[in-house]
């Protein structure tokens, strides 16, 4: 017998290392990476999200009148009446003749995608039709970036986050076994962590329990309730600043010991929030977070290095999720469910012992058929069949791939395909015994013939499988993941590998037992 060629060592290592990288994905410990279960393997929450981008042009809109408010103070150009018409428009008056052609070059020059009309020295600045089209798709897609941000900082694995159809977004989140969790990550999801200082419009403060909505609006004010009791303030409607200015939000404790919010604004962020308090001491400012006002305290002086406190009796747990949906940034606009279902682990346990079973019949009955047909050839394409397996799961886990049902469906279409290629080298070089070729010329020549179909199948296969992942979403990324590592992989132990075994065991194959190496007779060997 030869010594060890090349392709046998390489299959070995190959083949140990498949074998230890799988060990914890199979045994499911504690160390070591492992394949993540999908949502439909482990269970989880499956859900499906509509959102209201109409509310992020109203957004916008406010972003855009706060914007003109700081570059006309920063540029000492007189105004007054600043304020929104149906959340679409912005409105001001300029106070000296002279400072409109400044304020009108400012304003072409900073605030992009906006149209300017004015009427002797008020004007109305409003978004085009291209910007609105424009913010409702940056809408969405901040969206998703954001609440996959939000599950990740959570702690969650593989949570599937995904764009769907024009305006709908895909959320999937195994590993949800709790009525309390399912509601946690909603809130989590949902959450527009809409954060705005406001000033309290201290000139008509006393009145804001007989006020309505309308008066408050005539004055340029709005009317938020306080988040834990009936109080209602009467804020200024354009903020002092928003959310966006936010760099960093974590969990701290008061001198009650209780759970308060510590975040930080940016540069641009800190000059304003400077200049604002310096202006207003003695005066109220208020901390509001979606539309809910949690404090409104009074300015005792000049307020800089851009660090605020968010205090309104949290709970812990609430706190930190508070500050995971800060530091990710403010849902553009809001999102509901129309969609929700809810996956059991015990329906998940159903599914893995299904596709199992599936699994292992399916590699059975092709290692039964192989032998049985191929002779001691079959038993090699089934040497090679397993450890086609256990690199699959081995490089599955090094990347802590997720594994859903469609991908267990790709992995038993790959048992197929990897011992294909051994059932067409099989055939070339029993065609070539057949016609009385030595059984070293057959073997060689018969993966010589056999190689470019092989090929030509595989990287075909691997573009379709490379298409369904790139435009796929969940399920469908998994099968295509799967059958990709398990067509790259069959290449190293189907065509290397097995090949490498005949050519160690070749001295050993005797002329007269074709019967028992390819399941021939001997006639036409030489």
């Amino acid at each position: 017998m030869k010594t060890l060629n090349f392709r046998v060592i390489l299959f070995v290592f190959a083949l140990i290392f498949g074998v230890v990288f799988s060990i914890p994905s199979l045994t499911q410990s504690e160390s070591g990476k492992k394949i993540t279960l999908g949502l439909d393997l482990q269970g989880g929450l499956h859900m499906l999200l509509g959102i209201k981008s109409d509310v992020a042009i109203e957004s916008r809109t406010k972003s855009i009148a706060a914007s003109i408010k700081y570059l006309f103070d920063d540029e000492e150009i007189i105004f007054d009446d600043l304020r929104m018409v149906d959340g679409k428009k912005v409105t001001f008056e300029l106070l000296d003749q002279d400072d409109v052609a400044k304020a009108k070059a400012l304003l072409k020059k900073e605030i992009e995608g906006t149209v300017l009309s004015e009427n002797g020295l008020k004007f109305t600045l409003q978004m085009t039709p291209e910007e609105i089209e424009r913010t409702k798709q940056n809408a969405i897609k901040q969206a998703v970036d954001t609440i996959r941000n939000r599950l990740n900082e959570f702690g969650l694995a593989e949570p599937t986050v995904a764009k769907q159809g024009e305006d709908k977004i895909l959320v999937e989140v195994p590993g949800i076994k709790t009525q309390e969790d399912e509601q946690r990550i909603r809130e989590l999801i949902a959450r527009a962590a809409h954060l705005q200082l406001m000033a309290v419009d201290e000139e008509r403060a006393a009145r804001v329990m007989t006020m309505n909505e309308n008066e408050a609006k005539s004055y340029g004010d709005v009317i938020l309730s306080d988040v834990n009791t009936n109080e209602r303030y009467l804020l200024r409607q354009i903020p002092v600043l928003d959310g966006s200015m936010l760099t960093d939000a974590k969990v701290g404790f008061d001198q009650n010991n209780q759970p308060v919010i510590n975040f930080t604004l940016n540069g641009q962020g800190a000059k304003i929030f400077g200049d604002f308090t310096a202006k207003a001491v003695g005066k109220r400012m208020a901390v509001v977070l979606d539309n809910k006002v949690y404090s409104a305290p009074v300015i005792r002086e000049r307020i800089g290095g851009g660090h605020v406190q968010i205090s309104g009796n949290f709970r812990l747990e609430e706190a930190h999720d508070l500050a995971i949906a800060l530091r990710s940034g403010a849902l553009l606009a809001p999102v509901y469910v129309m969609e929700k279902r809810s996956v059991g682990p015990s329906l998940g346990a159903d599914s893995i012992k299904a596709s199992s079973m599936a699994l292992a019949l399916g590699f059975i009955l092709v290692v039964l058929f192989m032998v049985l047909y191929y002779g001691m050839a079959g038993v090699i394409a089934d040497v090679a069949l397993v450890g086609n397996l256990f690199l699959i799961l081995a490089i599955m886990s090094l990347f802590g791939a997720t594994l859903t049902l469609p991908g267990m469906a790709g992995i038993v279409l790959t048992v197929g395909m990897a011992v294909d290629a051994n059932v067409i080298i099989n055939e070339r070089i029993r065609e070539l015994l057949h016609q009385g070729k030595s059984v070293a010329k057959s073997i060689e020549d018969g993966y010589s013939n056999a190689f470019t179909a092989i090929w030509d199948a595989n990287v075909t296969t691997l573009i379709a499988a490379t298409v369904l992942y790139a435009y796929g979403t969940g399920p469908i990324k998994g099968f295509a993941l799967t059958m990709s590592i398990g067509i790259l992989a069959s290449m190293l132990t189907a065509i290397v590998g097995t090949h490498g075994f005949y050519q160690w065991l070749l001295p050993k194959i005797d002329k007269k037992k074709l019967g028992f190496w390819f399941g021939i007779k001997a006639e036409g060997a030489k």
